[in-house]
């Protein structure tokens, strides 16, 4: 084609069966001499680059539609010119045979187009064409192009088969020409090897073959790629500096690891444990002498620190945790402890009585969750048992009952609040139970730990664990909570040696109790040495009193400082009038020290079910004892004596004790373990022997009680008592610890014997349990197994055959 074409045709166009489509093209001008075998190809190249080029050409024909004709009869001449051109050219021959005959035919073929051809020209002449281009043409069309493939189909079919092998063989040539010219290496001007991206990759190449091995070696190994590939897996595991530091353990530290993972087992053949801790601080003495060989930081720890149980665990901890070694748990215990992501802990506490039983296990535990909740660090739940309108009858004084859970909260929360002098912040939940008039105590219903919410399931505080657990048959507490802690209240010992049989009886209670809080606890808080030595177990007071004795005892002193008498009535004893409240002790020191006390008179308040026998034998004995009506302590009627006896030796710590010396008053007791924490109050006059009781008595008769010190008045409060309880129950390390969970656990880290025995102890007491045969002949009341249908409609409860506990090992 010898001159550039513009056009502009409507969008489609059929004449003669062949179809156009529109387009418009500007083409660089083509070569006069072409091939006769590359026609095809040479009309399919030319409307090829016509079509390219039509995206270009929007523009124009936007501006130019008004010049369509023009356009038009420009590209009918250019078809004139084309095919004239054709059937002029001068075709290359592929043999001397077919040269004539493919020139022939080429003729002949364009002949026949010529008539389609000339029907397409007028069409495409039409006047309204420019009108149907301007409809269809927009600025919203996108493309143009055209099909030219009758045209191909028309060339094909007038071509017989040896024209078309022809053409086939050409175009082979042609490709391989191209191939090889795209691939020369040739170096003269305009080959493809001058091409500088090919020059680029040649050289490339060549440096690579002179490389060695060893170069390309090292080149890799410095490369940026492989220190990426350095710092990710240098970042997966960092060994510090001190895992590198911490020496194996030694034999000495081995022995006495073995001797802590043996206490059960010599426990249950006599050694007792203190022998034990004994023979564990000895061997740990012995590290000494291996000072040299720790890092200096933990040798001077060992040095400084006495506490060496607690520096084996470390030890054992720090060597397992330098290796890597995790441990997630034993055969018996629950590998799906509870997680606690929220910065605020949650601490549950479940004791066996509620107001307004007046006992110690119901207001001292309701004084434990006030105090506790008055920190931010954690939400607290008091766990109390509810009881049917039938018990609420035999236990709640001068026949007071409640018809719903939210009548007896409402009644706790008033009274305590009348107390402490602040809103308590805690919830109350309650769990269904029995009262047993046969041991006069209250037994839990079912599985006490499914009433504490999953969610809330951290921290259990439990009042009496050995009470609670005797008959417990559910989930293991330890499993569900992260930290489990006992107070013992009662010295259960005492109280059944009284009975027939009580020997035999006491024997088989303190192992079921060693058993039992062996198996449910992690800490158990002990008052008092008066109680049973149990494992896990640490003496330590954590008990107040009312903040309104100590008012009272400020209110006394102020009295006194003014001249004022504050004590006009001389000696009183209160307490619940059963025989082992004291009561048996109580009558045995008076009647046998009649005459020496004179004319001693003694008021006695309390309530109680032995009250009529108790009263009975005084008046046998002709006894200066004056009986009266049950009181709260804190009553005015009881302000103004000067002298409370307490000759008891069951309690483990009496709260009547505490609240008198809060008071201001002198407290006459029994030289008694029980008794211990009160030595250090000056009021306090503790007797060995019954002439030293009565010794003591006329010396608190006749001399006037010093008033406390703030410090000693400190020590009486629930202040002072939830602080001591946060340092022995290990609550100030768990509550406290904000490093992210990043302390070294060790009861985690160490494959422990203890978790071993204790989690076989908990399984054999659940299948034991649930047996009911079994529950009946040790003493349970009956039916306690599972709640009954009155609690599920008090507390609103699953009927119990839908809702099966299920022991999570």
């Amino acid at each position: 084609m010898a001159k550039e074409i513009q056009s502009q045709s409507p969008p489609s166009s059929t004449a003669n069966g062949i179809t156009f489509s529109s387009s418009s093209s500007s083409s660089p001008s083509l070569s006069m001499m072409l091939s006769s075998t590359n026609a095809f190809s040479l009309l399919s190249k030319g409307w090829r680059e016509v079509r390219d080029s039509a995206d270009a050409d929007l523009q124009l024909m936007r501006k130019r539609a008004n010049s369509v004709k023009n356009l038009a009869s420009t590209f009918d001449r250019e078809i004139e010119n084309f095919l004239n051109n054709s059937a002029m050219s001068a075709f290359p021959v592929v043999s001397s045979s077919s040269s004539s005959s493919a020139f022939g035919n080429e003729i002949g073929i364009m002949k026949k187009l010529e008539p389609k051809i000339s029907e397409f020209r007028r069409v495409y002449s039409a006047p309204e064409i420019s009108r149907k281009v301007m409809e269809r043409w927009g600025p919203a069309k996108a493309k143009l192009g055209m099909d030219l493939s009758a045209i191909k189909k028309a060339i094909v079919s007038e071509m017989d088969l040896d024209e078309r092998e022809g053409v086939l063989e050409m175009r082979r040539r042609r490709d391989r020409d191209r191939f090889r010219e795209f691939y020369a290496e040739g170096e003269g001007e305009g080959s493809f090897g001058d091409w500088k991206p090919i020059r680029s990759l040649k050289s490339r190449f060549k440096e690579f073959e002179k490389r060695s091995s060893l170069e390309l070696l090292i080149g890799f190994k410095n490369s940026e790629l492989v220190e990426k590939l350095k710092a990710s897996f240098q970042s997966l595991y960092k060994e510090t500096d001190e895992a590198k530091d911490v020496p194996p353990l030694d034999v000495p530290e081995l022995l006495a690891s073995l001797v802590r993972q043996s206490e059960p087992f010599l426990d249950q053949i006599g050694v007792r444990k203190d022998l034990c801790d004994r023979v564990v601080e000895n061997l740990y003495k012995c590290k000494s002498q291996h000072l040299w060989r720790l890092p200096s930081s933990q040798a001077s720890d060992l040095v400084e620190n006495d506490n060496h149980v607690d520096d084996l665990d470390m030890r054992i901890a720090s060597v397992l945790q330098s290796t890597g070694h995790h441990y997630d748990g034993g055969f018996w215990t629950d590998f799906l402890k509870p997680e606690t992501p929220e910065s605020k802990r949650h601490v549950a506490i479940v004791t066996t009585a509620s107001l307004p039983w007046m006992t110690g296990t119901a207001v001292n535990p309701l004084f434990r969750a006030a105090y506790l909740a008055k920190s931010a660090k954690q939400s607290v739940t008091l766990v109390v048992p509810w009881l049917c309108e039938s018990d609420q009858e035999l236990v709640y004084p001068n026949n007071l009952t409640f018809s719903s859970p939210e009548e007896q909260e409402s009644y706790i929360r008033t009274w305590l609040e009348e107390r402490i002098g602040f809103k308590a912040d805690f919830k109350i939940s309650f769990y269904p139970g029995k009262f047993s008039k046969e041991r006069r105590s209250i037994f839990p219903a079912g599985d006490t730990s499914q009433f504490i919410p999953s969610k809330d399931a951290d921290i259990a505080i439990l009042e009496e664990p050995e009470h609670l657990n005797w008959y417990h048959h559910g989930k293991r507490w330890t499993d569900k909570f992260n930290h489990v802690v006992g107070i013992v209240h009662t010295n259960y010992l005492e109280y059944i040696k009284r009975e027939k049989h009580g020997a035999i009886q006491a024997f088989f209670v303190n192992h079921v109790n060693n058993w039992v809080t062996r198996a449910y606890c992690d800490k158990v808080l002990r008052l008092s040495g008066a109680t049973q030595d149990l494992p896990k177990s640490v003496i330590c007071n954590v008990h107040g009193v009312n903040p309104k004795f100590l008012m009272i005892g400020e209110k006394i002193a102020e009295e006194r400082s003014r001249g004022e008498q504050a004590f006009s009535k001389g000696a009183y004893f209160l307490g619940k009038m059963v025989w082992a409240k004291g009561y048996r002790e109580l009558i045995d020191l008076m009647a046998k020290h009649k005459s020496d006390l004179g004319g001693f008179n003694l008021d006695v308040y309390g309530n109680g079910e032995d009250a009529v026998e108790v009263q009975r034998a005084a008046q046998k004995l002709d006894l200066n004892l004056n009986f009266l009506k049950g009181r709260d302590h804190a009553d005015d009627a009881l302000h103004k004596y000067k002298v409370f006896i307490n000759p008891s030796i069951s309690d483990v710590l009496c709260t009547a004790t505490a609240e008198a010396l809060a008071m201001g008053k002198f407290v006459v007791c029994a030289d008694h373990p029980s008794n211990e924490f009160f030595r250090s109050f000056p009021n306090c006059l503790t007797y060995k022997t019954s002439e030293d009781f009565v010794n003591k008595v006329k010396e608190a008769m006749s001399k006037e009680p010093l008033p406390l010190t703030p410090e000693q008045m400190y020590n009486l409060s629930w202040e002072a008592a939830t602080q001591r309880f946060m340092e022995y129950s290990d609550l100030d390390k768990i509550l406290n610890d904000g490093d992210g969970g990043k302390r070294m656990r060790k009861s985690r880290s160490v494959p422990s014997f203890n978790e071993v025995i204790d989690g076989g102890l908990a399984f054999t007491h659940y299948v034991l349990t649930g047996n009911d045969f079994l529950r009946l002949c040790s003493g349970a009341t009956p039916k306690t197994k599972d709640y009954d249908m009155q609690h599920c409609k008090d507390l609103k409860l699953v009927p119990p055959q839908a809702h099966k506990p299920v022991y999570g090992w």
